[in-house]
């Protein structure tokens, strides 16, 4: 596969496809925990280590190498397929944490954790912008695709939908269908089907609402359950009232218990706003977001360790929640 040479990689390993077969009890389908448009996942053990291996075919070699070098343990190939194998990440998605967590049997997330997350996964997609030899872009940002450890460290995941584009804006790419996720979607991928390293920006932003609220990119209004609201909207609204502070309040995620220093959690709302910019031009950098929200994780974590006599407040630096 000659696209190998596109990561300056230390490489994956090379798994025989026999220890892949034996891993997943050859394909059982027990094993499955995950199945998308590109291929199954399955839950395995090799050697001593618990892996989720994606088998996915062979002619979607693009995708398999934006894969490569973000999680990546290794692959195996044979019979027209590629069998990716990853650490298999405890701790479910992102969403799960955020969207009714303890129906799904998690404490709702710190703030401090919640910066650290959005930190983690700012540094996943600015390592595809910016640190590969060729550019990707990920095309699906969303919760449920921001993996969570058993230290709640965030993980970016499936990489099924990434291209490569450009270094300059004039090489940017024109989708020939609109692909990703309805309430993460730029207008300019919605009206003139253009991908661009911003495509995932304005995706980022939206994320960073949900950290935030605690609501889902599209959700169903209490007071008119008929429609649906964008959280993108409802980010916009907080910058345009004449009292942003108060207004950022109003909509702050419920399970926080109003334990969080407004000033961080305001200046992650400013960067929100910023990524959700109507213009792919007016929106950051993924690496400036890293400064800005290093910052924050930095500001939060002092923050909290000043709270440290108060039991129900401090969440434990080390566990992450």
């Amino acid at each position: 596969m000659e696209d190998a040479t596109v990561f300056e990689s230390d490489g994956p390993v090379v798994f025989p496809l026999e220890e892949i077969e034996e891993a997943t009890g050859y394909f059982d389908e027990s094993k499955i925990i995950g199945e998308g448009g590109y291929g199954k996942v399955y839950f395995g053990v090799l050697g001593k280590k618990e892996v989720a291996i994606k088998k996915m075919r062979s002619n979607k070699c693009k995708e398999f190498f934006a894969e490569l070098k973000v999680e990546l343990l290794g692959y195996a190939s044979g019979d027209d397929h590629l069998y990716l194998v990853y650490e298999y990440v405890q701790n479910g998605s992102l969403s799960e944490h955020l969207h009714d967590p303890l129906l799904k049997g998690h404490q709702p997330l710190s703030w401090t954790a919640r910066t650290q997350i959005a930190l983690d996964t700012a540094k996943g997609i600015e390592y595809i912008h910016d640190h590969t030899k060729a550019r990707y872009v990920h095309r699906d940002i969303k919760t449920s695709n921001i993996l969570l450890d058993e230290g709640l460290r965030a993980k970016v995941a499936d990489f099924g939908l990434a291209k490569l584009v450009g270094r300059t804006n004039e090489e940017d790419i024109i989708a020939t269908r609109l692909v990703g996720t309805p309430g993460y979607l730029p207008p300019e991928s919605v009206q003139e089907l253009q991908v661009t390293h911003k495509t995932d920006v304005f995706a980022f932003g939206v994320v960073l609402g949900e950290l935030i609220t605690g609501q889902r990119a599209l959700f169903r209004d209490h007071r008119e359950p008929a429609k649906m609201k964008s959280l993108i909207t409802v980010i916009k609204k907080v910058f345009h009232d004449d009292h942003p502070e108060l207004a950022l309040g109003a909509i702050t995620d419920p399970s926080l218990q109003g334990t969080y220093p407004i000033e961080e959690i305001f200046k992650m709302a400013e960067i929100s706003e910023w990524c959700l910019s109507e213009e792919a031009v007016g929106r950051p950098e993924m690496r400036e977001i890293v400064v800005h929200l290093s910052q924050i994780v930095t500001n939060s974590t002092e923050w909290e360790a000043q709270l440290g006599g108060n039991s129900q407040v401090f969440s434990g630096l080390f566990n992450g929640r």
